[in-house]
């Protein structure tokens, strides 16, 4: 599942352009060889396109926390922050330390010795991820895991799927403009690539951003400690 929708689908989308221009091109009404041949190409395409989605996320994600100072802390859990109400932060962090078989920084301990503060709350965070790695009880968590790596992923492959959309809305004109025998393509098939070639570039320029991928990272982050309260159910 988060193979498919975090890493499949951002390069399916980066490389929709391309696709469809060779969908409009194909003679589906009479396939042949060619068709049969780039029917199986896309398939092993996919394949490749979704291991490059994961490492140009990577990548994206890594330059991003580099320019900020490194990945961002968790905080959820600490007296400062005012995600969740007091009392609620108060219950989950005792519950976590318990597990932990640690102190719980108090507010005056985190103020006085922060190094040390950190070091626990990095420990409760990776508790926390440990613990809640069953997709299935902790599906809204995995959901959440999932839209973070959707987002990671096709930032990463935003110069990519720009450059496609270019490229293969300049060959479709030019296939219509000077007809090869390789290739046939309509001028109404051109304005509908050009209508779909719109609407994927306007994605890409302003639904793609680093805003939407930190965005998606602090829901995620909220999400896994609301996920103690499940844990606590759980005994």
């Amino acid at each position: 599942m988060y193979a498919v929708k975090a890493r499949l689908f951002p390069a399916i989308l980066a490389v929709a352009p391309a696709l469809i221009l060779c969908l409009l091109c194909a003679s589906w009404v009479d396939p042949g060889l060619p068709e049969a041949l780039a029917t199986v190409a896309v398939g092993v395409l996919f394949f490749a396109g979704a291991n490059l989605a994961r490492r140009f996320g990577i990548a994206k994600e890594r330059e991003i926390f580099a320019s900020t100072g490194g990945r961002p802390r968790n905080t959820e859990l600490t007296h400062s922050d005012s995600t969740l109400p007091a009392s609620q932060r108060d219950r989950y962090r005792t519950y976590v330390a318990g597990q932990l078989g640690l102190p719980a920084p108090t507010k005056e301990g985190e103020e006085k010795d922060p190094i040390a503060s950190q070091a626990f709350y990095d420990q409760a965070y990776t508790w926390l991820r440990e613990s809640t790695r069953d997709t299935q009880t902790f599906n809204l968590l995995f959901n959440e895991l999932i839209s973070y790596g959707y987002y990671r992923n096709l930032l990463g492959l935003k110069p990519v799927g720009i450059a496609l959309n270019l490229l293969s809305f300049g060959a479709a004109a030019a296939i219509v403009w000077y007809q090869p025998t390789f290739a046939s393509l309509s001028t109404g098939k051109l304005v509908f690539l050009c209508a779909l070639s719109a609407v994927h570039l306007l994605y890409f320029l302003f639904g793609v951003t680093r805003k939407a991928m930190l965005d998606a990272s602090a829901i995620y982050a909220r999400q896994l400690v609301l996920s103690t309260e499940l844990l606590i159910k759980q005994g």
